[in-house]
């Protein structure tokens, strides 16, 4: 068995978790409605812990299956990237990034950072798996849908939509490889222009004399080597929203994030949910949890 075998079989199993609800955690169902309505405040706060409940519950539901257990096991890497590697004799290490999204929310938050370098191998993935509760304010964490796909191409996507220099530049790490592992630096930042107009345009003369294909990001040392010379050059300004995966525009992601919104869940779909649950008023939420979930006012029929 080989990584591309491994990781192939992996992807089919975690697709399978579609429609899958994991037994970590229950929300007990509100018997009234202003409990109810507090509850539609407080739920997307649970997300960071269900996000991880969940990766961990990922990696137990892999090593469950027999095809793996000659080769090695999943194993859950806490700090460290990817989020779960598979342990054993297979060279690259097979691995999972795992991106709970809670959709409730106004947009995927998880970011990610890391180089296309760490990606030539093409021996990481991406998974996102969009949960709810199995009745959108209570119950146990439901997966509504998964989408996997190459850490290579989200990398590219996210440093294609980035990259705009001298406006926008991405930059990657320095050469950390004689450090020791938890040294080692793989994250790639971005950075805005912030010097005067004067400045840019001398910044845009120094680009153009790169050559045709000096906006065409490159992770190659070269390519780094002029991407710093701006930076030391002029003012930058690290942005702190680099590589959210919202705003990557990574098309499998884009897909899968309108596929997610759209799907009907408990009488509406996740969108309708959403705009409800945030930006209702008290009457209309509690019309629609009468209506899908059988919460009513105390005293109603």
């Amino acid at each position: 068995m080989d990584t591309k075998t491994v990781i192939k079989i992996a992807i089919d199993h975690l697709m399978e978790l579609r429609g899958h609800a994991f037994d970590i955690l229950t929300i007990s169902k509100p018997h009234r409605f202003p409990t109810a309505v507090n509850l539609t405040k407080l739920i997307s706060k649970l997300s960071p812990m269900v996000g991880n409940l969940i990766e961990f519950s990922s990696v137990e539901f892999l090593n469950t299956f027999d095809e793996f257990k000659e080769f090695g096991t999943w194993k859950r890497q806490d700090p460290g990237f990817p989020d779960a590697i598979f342990d054993g004799f297979i060279k690259p290490t097979p691995g999972f990034e795992i991106k709970a999204w809670f959709p409730l929310a106004t947009e995927i938050t998880a970011r990610f950072k890391d180089s296309q370098n760490h990606f030539l191998k093409d021996q990481t993935y991406v998974a996102t798996l969009a949960w709810l509760p199995e009745h959108v304010i209570y119950g146990k964490p439901h997966i509504i849908d998964v989408v996997i796909v190459s850490g290579a191409s989200v990398a590219k996507a996210r440093d294609d939509h980035y990259h705009n220099p001298p406006h926008y530049l991405v930059v990657e790490p320095e050469d950390t490889t004689q450090r020791t592992i938890n040294l080692q630096q793989t994250n790639t930042n971005g950075y805005k222009f912030q010097g005067s107009v004067s400045q840019l345009r001398a910044a845009k003369k120094l680009v153009d004399s790169w050559g045709k294909d000096a906006s065409i990001y490159k992770p190659t040392p070269k390519y780094q080597m002029q991407m710093r010379q701006l930076l030391e050059r002029y003012k930058y300004r690290l942005d702190t929203n680099f590589a959210k995966m919202d705003r990557i525009a990574h098309e499998g992601i884009e897909v899968f994030k309108t596929r997610v919104l759209g799907t009907n869940y408990r009488g509406m779909t996740v969108a309708e949910w959403s705009k409800l649950l945030f930006k209702g008023t008290e009457s209309e939420i509690a019309s629609a949890l009468s209506t899908h979930l059988n919460i009513k006012e105390v005293g109603d029929p």
